[in-house]
C-alpha cells in the first residue's frame, strides 16, 4: 500500500484501473483524470531524492540470463532502508539476516473462500480433495510438501496459503489448472485473492450480523468483501442481516475499483462514497447525543458500531510484492503520513459508536505511522477510549507486540525528543511523532493547530521507527515485553506511558507473509468538543472571505477542491462554500458540549453567511432535491405505486417482502434500473436526504429490476436482475419453471433454446404456454414435475437451491446470465452431476437463436 501528497489530501493506494460507473459524469471524468496526474506527480516528487541504488554487476546480469540481453534483474538492496531499520532495531540483531532475506523472497499467493456463497462447500471440497492432492505429488519437489495449505489461524480453514508466488502461479504449467481455478472463483466473487496479513484486521472487529461497519479508506476493497461476508454468513436465505457496510474512499477512480470488486458480492447492505476520510460527514439530525435517542423510529445520527481505519501509509510491509519500493524507499516517507492517519483516525473514533470497535492498521513498519500515531490518538481522547489487549485473540497468529520507544528522523539527523528538533524543523517534526510522555494535550494541540497551518508544499520529512524490545523483559499488565535501550547509548531515553504493547507487529519472517501493524481501541465515552477539535481541520475564515461569500454567487459544491485562505501568513484548508453553507449540523455535532475557540469561530461565519443570504438557502434546498454533488446522479426513492404493483402481479411476489420503501434509483427521468436496499441501508439514505445530501454515494444496493426492451408483448415494462435473484426468489410465486440438470445444463451452455428441443417435453410444453416475458427457471435434482406442488415452496426456500432468470421468448427460451456466471453454473453442474459439455452434434441440434431483441 502506497500513499502520497496531492494537492488536496493523500491516497490511500495506486489505482491501477477500474471501470466507470454510468452515475458520474463527464466533468467527474475529467476531475477524476486531473487528480490521477496529480497523485502521480506527488509520487515522483515524493521519491525523487531515493537514495541511488547501484546496478547489479555483470556477472548478476549474466546469470540473469533470458532472450533479452539488457533486461537485469530487479536490485533488492537499499542502504539506507537498511540503516534505518537496524537503528530503528525493528527486529533484533541475530533476526536481521533471516529477516532480510524473507524480504527478497517473493511473496506466497494467498486467497479467501467467501463463506456466504453459496458453493463454497464445493470449493472447499474441491480445494481438500482435488487441487491439494494433486498439487503435492506434481510440485512438492520444487514448492515443498505443503505447496497448498490452510492459515491456522483464519476461522473456518477459508484463508489458504501457496508456497508459490503469483507470478509463479501463472508461469508454472504445473499449476495452469489451479491457476485458471483461482481466477474463474475470483471473477464470480467466490473467492478473493488477498494478501494474508491484509486479512488480519477485519478479524479483530469481532463483527457481528447487526453491526453498521464503516471502512474509512476501502479501496481497493479486499477488507470491505471480507466485511460483508462476516455480516452475511449467517444469514437464512432471503432474509437481510441487520447490519451494513459503509466503504469509503476519496479518489473517484478507486472507488470505481471499490465498487467494481464489491459487485461479486450482490448485497443489498452495502453503500459506497466517495469523500476525504478526515472529513467524513456526520450527517446529524441531533444538536446533541442526548436527542439521538428520542425518536427510536428515525435515525438521528450516523454512527458505526465497528469503524476500519486501514490509513494510507508509505507500504514498505509490502515490498515483498513490488520491488520499485527497494529503489524508490527513503526515509522521508512516514513523517509526511503522521498528521493524515491520525486526523483519519480521530475522525474514525467520532464516528464510533459509544461500546464500539476501532481498528488502527497500516502495511507499514514504521512507528511513526504505527506506535506514534495509536498514542496520540490516546492522548487526545483521554479517557474517552481504551487500547485493547487482543493477544488471546487469534491465538495461532504470530504477532510481536507494539513497542515503547523509538527514534525519529529528519533528513539525515536523529532526535530521540522533540526539543533535540532544530527550531526551523519544529513544525515539521511533530511533538506527537515522538514517544516522549511528558507532552501534555494543549502543547501538542497547539503546535498541531500550527502545522496544519502550514503550507502542503512544505518540506516533509517522512519516515521514522521503532525500537525492537530487548531480552531484558518487565511486566505490563501482564504481558512480557522487552525493555528499550537507544544505540547510541544516551540518557536521554523516552518512553510511550501508553501501553502501546497491546498493539500487535506481523514481521514478515515470522511466518513467510508480509508486515502489517494492527491496533484496536475500545470507545468508552463520548469525545468532547477539544478532543474532536483534532479530528477535522478547523474552518476559520477571515472578514475578507466573508465579504466574498455574500457577493458571489452560490456555487455547486466541489468534493476535489479545496480552498486554500490566506490570514496572518498561514495558509488553512477550507471546505467548498456548498459544503461551508450546508453543514452546520455538521459542525454543531464535531464540537460536542464544549466549543474551543476556532469552533465558535466557524459558528459565528455561519451565522453572518446564513443572516446576509436568506435566498442562499432555498436554493441549496433544490441543489438538494437534484444532487448535492456535481456530476453524479442523485439517490432516489422508486414510488410509483403503479409500477410497484404490476411487477409484483407479475411475479407473484409475496407482500411479506416489502418493495415500497427500498426500491431505489439513479436516473431521474425513467428508471431504467432498480436496486434494493436492505432497511439499514434505507434509514442512511433517508437520513442523508434529511440533511441535504451530506454523503456522496458512490454505489448501493443490488440490481433487482431493469427496464426490458422486448417487443414480445409482456405486460410487466421490468425483468428481473440475475444479481438480486437469491434474494427474491424464496418470495416469488408467479413464473418459475423447474427444470431437470440435462435441460439446465443445456440452457447454460447455448443460452437460447427452441420450445420443442428440451430433453422434458413437459418442460418445453410448460415453457410455450407461459406468457412472454422474464422468468424464472429453477433446476431440480431428481426431476419430477412439480409445478403447483407443495415441495415448490422448500425449494425455492432452500439456499442451496440453483436458479437462473431466463426471458420467454416468441419460440424460445433465452437464458439471461452473464457469461462468467454462466461459467460458474456449468462449473457447478459438471461437478455435482458429471455433466460434461455437449458435442458438437449437440450444438447442431440446439442451434443458437440469433433473432432475441432482449439484452441481457
Amino acid at each position: 500500500m502506497l500513499a502520497a501528497r496531492n494537492p488536496v489530501s493523500l491516497h490511500h493506494r495506486i489505482v491501477a484501473g477500474g471501470q466507470r460507473r454510468r452515475c458520474v459524469g463527464g466533468s467527474e471524468r475529467n476531475r477524476g483524470r486531473t487528480q490521477g496526474r496529480h497523485f502521480t506527480q506527488a509520487l515522483e516528487s515524493l521519491w525523487r531524492h531515493s537514495p541511488r541504488i547501484h546496478p547489479p554487476s555483470a556477472a548478476a546480469a549474466a546469470a540473469g540470463g533470458g532472450a533479452n540481453p539488457s533486461w537485469q534483474p530487479p536490485v533488492l538492496e537499499n542502504a539506507a532502508f537498511e540503516e534505518y531499520y537496524k537503528v530503528q532495531q525493528i527486529v533484533r540483531k541475530e533476526e536481521w539476516d533471516a529477516f532480510m532475506s524473507v524480504l527478497r523472497k517473493p511473496l506466497p499467493a494467498t486467497f479467501r473462500i467467501n463463506a456466504s456463497c453459496q458453493f463454497y462447500k464445493d470449493i472447499c471440497s474441491k480445494l481438500e480433495n482435488d487441487f491439494r492432492r494433486s498439487l503435492e505429488s506434481e510440485v512438492s519437489n520444487e514448492y515443498g510438501e505443503d505447496a497448498i495449505r490452510p492459515l491456522p489461524w483464519y476461522p473456518g480453514n477459508l484463508a489458504w496459503h501457496l508456497n508459490f508466488s503469483r507470478k509463479e502461479l501463472r508461469k508454472n504449467l504445473a499449476l495452469e489448472s489451479f491457476h485458471e481455478f483461482l481466477k474463474h472463483e475470483s471473477d464470480v466473487g467466490n473467492i478473493t485473492r488477498q494478501e494474508a496479513v491484509s486479512m488480519v484486521p477485519p478479524l479483530f472487529l469481532n463483527v457481528q450480523p447487526d453491526h453498521h461497519i464503516l471502512d474509512l479508506c476501502a479501496a481497493p476493497g479486499s477488507k470491505t468483501f471480507q466485511l460483508l461476508e462476516m455480516i452475511h454468513q449467517s444469514k437464512e436465505s432471503g432474509l437481510l442481516p441487520g447490519g451494513l457496510v459503509m466503504a469509503n474512499d476519496i479518489n473517484v477512480q478507486r472507488c470505481d475499483l471499490l465498487i467494481h470488486n464489491t459487485k461479486r458480492m450482490c448485497t443489498a447492505n452495502l453503500i459506497v462514497t466517495n469523500h476525504e476520510a478526515q472529513n467524513f460527514p456526520n450527517c446529524s439530525l441531533a444538536k446533541d447525543y442526548s436527542e439521538v435517542y428520542k425518536d427510536t423510529c428515525k435515525l438521528q445520527r450516523l454512527e458505526f458500531d465497528r469503524v476500519l481505519c486501514d490509513v494510507p501509509c508509505s507500504g514498505d510491509g509490502t515490498i515483498r510484492k513490488g520491488h520499485d519500493m527497494w529503489r524508490k524507499w527513503n526515509s522521508g516517507m512516514g513523517n509526511q503520513l503522521h498528521l493524515l492517519q491520525v486526523n483519519i483516525a480521530m475522525r474514525g473514533i467520532a464516528l464510533l459508536k459509544v461500546g464500539g470497535r476501532m481498528v488502527y492498521s497500516t502495511c507499514s513498519m514504521n512507528p511513526v505511522e504505527n506506535e506514534a500515531v495509536v498514542a496520540e490518538l490516546l492522548r487526545r481522547s483521554g479517557n474517552s477510549v481504551e487500547l485493547l489487549d487482543v493477544s488471546c485473540e487469534l491465538p495461532e497468529l504470530v504477532r510481536r507486540p507494539g513497542l515503547s520507544t523509538w527514534k525519529v528522523k529528519d533528513g539525515g539527523s536523529w532526535f530521540q525528543t522533540h526539543d533535540d528538533v532544530p527550531h526551523d524543523r519544529k513544525t515539521v517534526v511533530l511533538p506527537s511523532m515522538f514517544p516522549s510522555s511528558d507532552i501534555t494535550e494543549e502543547s501538542h494541540a497547539g503546535c498541531g493547530d500550527f502545522e496544519m497551518k502550514t503550507d502542503n508544499r512544505s518540506s516533509f520529512s517522512r519516515n521514522c521507527n521503532v525500537e525492537e524490545t530487548r531480552k531484558n523483559n518487565h511486566d505490563m499488565d501482564g504481558v512480557s515485553i522487552g525493555s528499550t535501550k537507544n544505540l547510541d547509548c544516551t540518557s536521554n531515553i523516552m518512553n510511550s506511558k501508553f501501553p502501546l504493547h497491546r498493539c500487535m507487529r506481523i514481521v514478515p519472517h515470522d511466518q513467510n507473509s508480509g508486515a502489517f501493524f494492527i491496533a484496536v481501541l475500545h470507545k468508552l465515552a463520548p469525545l468532547n468538543g477539544s478532543q474532536i477539535q483534532g479530528t477535522k481541520i478547523q474552518h476559520t475564515l477571515g472578514k475578507d472571505r466573508i465579504e466574498q461569500l455574500h457577493k458571489e454567487p452560490q456555487p455547486e459544491a466541489r468534493p476535489y477542491e479545496t480552498i486554500l485562505t490566506r490570514q496572518h501568513n498561514n495558509v488553512l484548508e477550507v471546505d467548498d462554500d456548498a459544503e461551508l453553507l450546508g453543514r452546520r449540523h455538521n459542525l454543531n455535532m464535531d464540537n460536542g458540549t464544549s466549543k474551543d475557540k476556532n469552533s465558535t469561530e466557524v459558528e459565528m461565519v455561519f451565522n453572518d453567511v446564513e443572516s446576509g443570504r436568506e435566498e442562499s438557502g432555498d436554493r441549496m434546498k433544490k441543489l438538494q432535491k437534484q444532487s448535492r454533488w456535481k456530476g453524479v446522479d442523485p439517490v432516489l426513492f422508486f414510488k410509483d405505486e403503479v409500477v410497484i404493483k404490476s411487477i409484483r402481479s407479475f411475479f407473484g411476489i409475496k407482500e411479506s417482502f416489502s418493495l415500497e420503501g427500498h426500491l431505489v434509483t439513479r436516473s431521474t427521468d425513467n428508471a431504467r434500473r432498480m436496486y434494493y436496499i436492505s432497511k439499514s441501508v434505507k434509514e442512511i439514505v433517508e437520513l442523508n436526504e434529511q440533511v441535504g445530501e451530506q454523503l456522496k454515494i458512490a454505489s448501493l444496493g443490488v440490481k433487482m429490476f431493469e427496464r426490458h426492451r422486448s417487443k414480445d408483448g409482456c405486460s410487466c415494462a421490468y425483468r428481473l436482475s440475475y444479481e438480486g435473484l437469491s434474494l427474491l426468489l424464496p418470495y416469488i410465486s408467479k413464473r418459475i419453471l423447474y427444470a431437470s440438470p440435462v435441460d439446465f445444463h443445456r440452457l447454460l451452455q447455448y443460452r437460447t433454446i427452441n420450445f420443442a428441443h428440451f430433453v422434458d417435453s413437459r418442460f418445453g410444453e410448460e415453457a410455450a404456454s407461459l406468457m412472454p416475458g422474464c422468468c424464472v427457471v429453477v433446476l431440480v435434482e431428481g426431476f419430477k414435475n412439480i409445478s403447483g406442488h407443495k415441495n415448490a415452496d422448500s425449494i425455492l426456500k432452500d439456499p442451496m437451491t440453483i436458479a437462473i432468470v431466463c426471458w420467454r421468448g416468441k419460440g424460445t427460451m433465452n437464458v439471461m446470465v452473464s457469461p462468467p456466471d454462466r461459467k460458474d453454473l456449468l462449473e457447478r453442474m459438471a461437478y455435482r452431476f458429471g455433466i460434461k459439455a455437449s458435442t458438437e452434434e449437440d450444438e447442431k441440434f440446439y442451434p443458437k437463436v440469433n433473432g432475441f431483441d432482449q439484452g441481457s
